[in-house]
């Protein structure tokens, strides 16, 4: 399984392999891939042992990921009450059944048809109109379904769309300048197994950083680079610059666009030149392409 960027996460030593190499090759820097193995000696591996390229997630991430949900709380369902329970009405005050008789107790008077009739007119200018029925309170269901509802706006449960996902790299362009003046002896090529370009020049001429980073690695512990530097410019970008006759700079250091970092020199090769790569994520790519014009 790949991150999202297309880099593996793990890699197998093979016979011959060392950590700087496995780092330039995969656009990491050495120091971090130790820590993430838990290397005590940088210079130490074995054919066969599996080192994880990516960072150990962290107790924080592992917790900050978990996602807890609390449980759905049920309406109960509506039950029908005795006779003497209290009714709710729309203002939310309870009204007891219980009525009292506001009218004076009645008395018995001898029977006869005007005292009916009388009776009768008594009622019924007396009777109360009938009592509109009591509303009841709307029942507010969650829908998981986004069909629409008859239900009001804020008791349909709504989901919103999930973010747009972040790139990994936030920071793709990088604003290169020449490392050296000088004319091009060899130039790019895959096929070939040309990782760079190769630039003429003279012993001690000044060799400058193409782009401002982070120094990841400044020694000569890569074989066939000689004295080397590899400068970190984001999570994508690295370049390399190799053959140097002095390194100006230490690993770990912050270094700027044009600020020269090493001094020109023929370690490890048969003519003073420096060879210059740029990588994207662990990858040789063309120079030329990433290059002002000359």
């Amino acid at each position: 399984m790949s991150p999202p960027d297309g880099r593996p996460q793990s890699y197998t030593v093979k016979r011959g392999d060392t950590l700087q190499r496995i780092a330039l090759d995969h656009g990491l820097d050495s120091r971090e891939l130790a820590a993430w193995n838990n290397l005590e000696n940088i210079n130490v591996i074995r054919p066969g042992q599996v080192l994880r390229l990516t960072a150990p997630p962290t107790e924080s991430a592992a917790s900050a990921s978990a996602v807890q949900t609390a449980p759905l709380k049920t309406v109960p369902a509506l039950t029908t009450g005795d006779a003497s329970a209290a009714a709710v009405g729309s203002s939310g005050t309870r009204a007891s059944t219980e009525t009292y008789k506001s009218q004076p107790k009645a008395f018995k008077e001898p029977y006869s048809e005007q005292a009916l009739r009388d009776a009768q007119r008594g009622a019924a200018t007396t009777a109360s109109p009938p009592l509109p029925p009591e509303p009841i309170p709307p029942v507010i269901v969650a829908r998981a379904d986004p069909k629409p509802t008859t239900e009001p706006p804020s008791a349909v449960a709504r989901i919103d769309p999930k973010p747009a996902p972040v790139p990994a790299d936030g920071d793709e362009k990088v604003d290169w300048v020449w490392p050296a003046k000088g004319k091009i002896l060899t130039g790019f090529s895959e096929g070939a197994s040309l990782k760079g370009i190769d630039i003429a020049g003279t012993a001690g001429q000044a060799v400058a950083a193409s782009a401002g980073g982070k120094v990841v690695y400044a020694g000569t512990g890569l074989r066939g680079y000689g004295k080397l530097i590899i400068i970190k410019h984001n999570g994508t970008y690295l370049s390399a610059y190799a053959h140097n006759k002095e390194i100006l700079v230490k690993e770990g250091q912050q270094v700027n666009r044009g600020q020269r970092i090493a001094e020109m020199g023929n370690t490890d090769t048969d003519q003073v030149k420096l060879h210059f790569e740029i990588r994207r994520q662990g990858k040789p790519v063309d120079p030329l392409r990433y290059l002002p014009p000359a």
